[in-house]
Formats: structure tokens, C-alpha cells, sequence
């Protein structure tokens, strides 16, 4: 039987009780989940720098597998180095390499512009000291001029050496499916990891959805607007259709699920007991 790997992602405190925190809602997942790997994400232009080498660092002393984003919009090749140079010196084995965005309001865009250009720095600079995840988006990235062109991007990253894609998160099994079938028949073989996000709350998950790009089906947009403010028929309602995509993209062959947790563990852990992945 084949072993789902699972994954999870964390965005860094930005004080020392969010930071408390997290080393709590870290140990829940660690000890009900064993994920393969925590990533924790990296703010526009690297403003969250220190706040990720410092989550990073801690969640790898728990003895668990951390994966820090790196973008590399806004940063120098000098700066970008020396980040590598830190994660190797504290054993990281695995990055998120991504694009990235500009803080708003900042000027120059750095000296590399791509996250394949990215992925073949950190390959020429380390060889294959790191295992790198990218970014896929099922429903195209938003800035794409057309589907064609997200497409010969998405591979451009894989042949600079990415060795796993995470996608955006999606509500659309089709969308993934589709995604997976247009890349293999494009030489692709890495796996494609689907990003999962949990719903918890409805009007966080539309001003998300709307500002990345993600589409939430009419038909549960509808059904979420009739909840109103009732949480738990909100949080009920989204533990059963985010459930159901998971098995049906494990059913589809999907190699793992990525949890965007949002720094939470309860609907993770939760979601994952209902498809028999957590211990106990």
C-alpha cells in the first residue's frame, strides 16, 4: 500500500506569544500527523528573513524536517547566498523556491526575476545539496498571459532542477487532474504535490481566494453565504468538502497533500483522521 506524504505549511509569528503559539500547534500536528516536512513561507521582497530563519531553526531543533520559502524577487545573488549559506550550516535539506512579490511600493526587482532562474542559482551554487519544491497552480497563475505560457513556465522551473511542485491551493478536482495531465505530456515527471486548504472561516478564505486567484465553486459559495454567521455549520460544512477533495485526489493518484494550516492544527489534524491518515 502506498504511504501518503504529508505536508504542512506555517507562516512566521510575528510576536512571542504567536510564536508560543506555534510550537504548540507544531508538536499537535508532529505527533498526529508525522509529516514529511513543515515549510514555513517568506514575506514579499524577504521581510520576513530573520522571523523564517528563526522558525525554521526551531522547528528542525524538535528533530522534525524544515523547508524554508525563499523568493527571489528583491534580493541580490550576494543576499540570496548567504541565506543558502545559513540553511546549510543548520542542516536544512529541503527550500520552497519561489518568485516572490515586491513589497508594495518598492522599487527595484533584484538581480534575478524567475524562480527558474532561482532554482538554478541554488543548483549552481549548491549542486544537489537541497531538495526544491515549487510552486503549480492548477488554475493558472494569475499574472499568466495564457494557460500555455504557465504551462512552458511551470516546466522551465523543473528543468532548472526542481525536484517536487506544491500547487495552489484549489476546490476543483478537475483543475488538478487536468494541471497533472497537460505537464506530463509535457516531459514532466516530479511529483505534484496538491495544496489543501483547510475552511474554517468563509470570508477569510474569499478575501484569500480573491486575491490569489483561486476559484471557490459557485455552488459552495452559495452554500457558505447561507450560513450566515453560524461558524460551526461553517467549519462542519468545510471539514466534509475539503475531506472529500482529499480522498478524491488520493483516488486520482495524487503523491501527498500539502496543508496550508494557517498556524492551526485542529481542521488539519481533523481531516486527515477522517481519511485514516492521523495515528491513534
Amino acid at each position: 500500500m502506498q504511504t501518503t506524504e504529508l505536508s504542512i505549511e506555517f507562516f512566521p509569528p510575528q510576536t512571542p506569544v504567536g510564536a508560543e503559539k506555534l510550537r504548540v500547534v507544531q508538536t499537535r500536528l508532529a505527533e498526529a500527523l508525522d509529516p514529511a516536512f513543515f515549510s514555513v513561507t517568506y514575506g514579499a521582497g524577504g521581510s520576513t528573513r530573520e522571523r523564517t530563519f528563526n522558525t525554521v531553526r526551531e522547528i528542525a531543533a524538535t528533530g522534525a524536517e524544515a523547508a524554508p520559502h525563499l523568493s527571489c524577487v528583491g534580493s541580490s545573488r550576494a543576499e540570496l547566498r548567504a541565506i543558502l549559506d545559513e540553511y546549510m550550516e543548520a542542516g536544512i535539506r529541503r527550500i520552497v523556491a519561489l518568485r516572490g512579490d515586491l513589497p508594495s511600493g518598492a522599487g527595484a526587482g533584484g538581480e534575478l526575476r524567475y524562480a527558474n532562474e532561482l532554482v538554478e542559482f541554488i543548483r549552481a551554487e549548491t549542486g544537489n545539496r537541497f531538495l526544491i519544491e515549487v510552486a503549480a497552480y492548477p488554475e493558472w497563475h494569475p499574472q499568466a498571459r495564457t494557460p500555455r505560457d504557465d504551462l512552458t513556465n511551470f516546466k522551465r522551473k523543473v528543468d532548472a532542477g526542481a525536484t517536487s511542485a506544491i500547487t495552489q491551493y484549489f476546490y476543483n478536482l478537475d483543475a488538478y487532474t487536468h494541471f497533472v495531465d497537460e505537464v506530463r505530456a509535457l516531459g514532466v515527471t516530479i511529483p505534484i504535490v496538491p495544496g489543501i486548504m483547510p475552511i474554517t472561516s468563509f470570508s477569510k478564505l474569499a478575501r484569500f481566494s480573491d486575491a490569489c486567484g483561486a476559484e471557490i465553486p459557485r455552488w459552495m459559495r452559495r452554500k457558505f453565504e447561507a450560513f450566515g454567521d453560524d461558524a460551526d455549520s461553517i467549519r462542519a460544512f468545510g471539514l466534509d468538502v475539503v475531506t472529500e477533495l482529499c480522498e478524491r485526489l488520493l483516488a486520482a493518484g495524487a503523491p501527498g497533500l500539502h496543508f496550508y494550516s494557517m498556524n492551526q492544527a485542529d481542521a488539519t489534524i481533523e481531516i486527515c483522521r477522517r481519511l485514516g491518515l492521523a495515528k491513534g
